[in-house]
């Protein structure tokens, strides 16, 4: 992936497709540094197309924003050359703008779900939005549903058939490099944790209850598919130990496909790792890497135990590229295989490392 440290500002909603096309809004900001929140944002797309050797800018259909007001866009990569930018974050009423050219046009939309849909497509993004009441803000939402975000025409639709997982299933938003989809949530007997895979785009699922530590439920399950285990890791408040932001309550392994789970690691008061940015990132072998906080950890041993790593913290989340870890605002490095990463810059302006 080629670097381009010299682009304005610095980038977030960075998106891949599995050419290699990708997509980066980046902010860059003016004003008066004696006077706080003085000032503006300019926000640009940079697009790389498959196989070039540079990421150039493209016209941006954000627009100008004051610096108070903070940023607040997103960006969705919805497969080669397509995808959808979000004026304040997603819900019925914000904008959106989608691009099926390399950001060469968009065109304007909004965020509303319309309609169903029987599948999740190849380059869709899985998401949710709020079922009940309809159209409410997070705080408000009693019930959510499974939504898909097309990468034919940029629009929400909710998915047609979902798995029984509680009032709040959170999906994984891309595809696992094995074809399959996952979600969280509670199992609806035992409020337990529980997962749920489709291997056929979403039109069938199957749960399976984690094995968790407390039975009460938790956050969220993180789940990272490898090449000889998939790992699930259970989010939640920790019991014990000092307070801490991101806490990661258990890692359970599957080397089933997620028809069986077995509990490697359980979070104690003070044994690390005790939190997670993102993914676990799985490796052969038995090897598996935890991004905290502070350090990052690393186990040979399907999760058993594990060794301070020297490379920091940094966030993990999955592309159609493989797993993509953020270190800084403006360093980022990509893997197929847990092991291998490569590294890459984008939007470095003020990067002082």
């Amino acid at each position: 992936m080629p670097s381009a440290p010299g682009l304005p500002g610095w980038a977030h909603g960075l998106g891949f497709a599995r050419d290699g096309s990708g997509f980066a809004l980046l902010v860059a900001c003016e004003g008066d540094p004696a006077v706080p929140g003085s000032g503006f944002c300019r926000q640009h797309v940079a697009v790389r197309d498959a196989g070039a050797r540079e990421w150039v800018l493209r016209r941006s259909p954000l627009p100008r924003i004051p610096v108070a007001e903070g940023v607040s866009a997103d960006l969705l990569a919805l497969g080669p050359g397509r995808a959808l930018v979000e004026e304040g974050g997603a819900g019925p009423d914000a904008r959106t703008w989608f691009t099926r050219d390399g950001g060469r046009s968009w065109r304007e939309g909004d965020g509303r779900t319309v309609g169903t849909t029987p599948e999740i497509p190849v380059g869709a993004v899985l998401t949710t939005d709020c079922a009940t009441p309809a159209g409410a803000l997070p705080d408000d939402c009693q019930r959510h549903r499974l939504v898909v975000v097309s990468p034919e025409d940029g629009r929400r639709r909710a998915l047609a058939r979902t798995p029984l997982l509680g009032a709040r299933p959170r999906p994984q938003d891309q595809q696992e490099p094995d074809g399959s989809w996952w979600v969280s949530g509670t199992d609806p007997l035992s409020g337990r944790a529980a997962v749920a895979v489709s291997r056929d785009g979403g039109r069938g699922w199957t749960v399976a209850r984690l094995p968790s530590p407390v039975t009460a439920p938790g956050w969220y399950t993180a789940v990272a598919v490898g090449r000889d285990a998939v790992y699930a890791a259970e989010m939640g408040e920790l019991a014990g130990g000092e307070p801490v932001k991101n806490p990661m309550r258990a890692l359970h392994r599957s080397v089933d496909g997620g028809r069986s789970w077995q509990r490697m690691w359980t979070t104690g008061p003070s044994e690390q790792p005790r939190t997670l940015l993102g993914l676990p990132v799985p490796g052969p072998g038995g090897r598996v890497e935890i991004g905290g906080e502070l350090s990052g950890y690393g186990s040979g041993d399907g999760g058993r135990t594990f060794v301070r790593l020297g490379d920091g913290s940094h966030h993990t989340r999955r592309t159609p590229l493989g797993l993509l870890r953020e270190s800084s605002s403006c360093r980022y490095a990509l893997t197929a295989d847990g092991v291998r990463w490569s590294e890459f810059r984008l939007g470095c302006e003020g990067d002082v490392t």
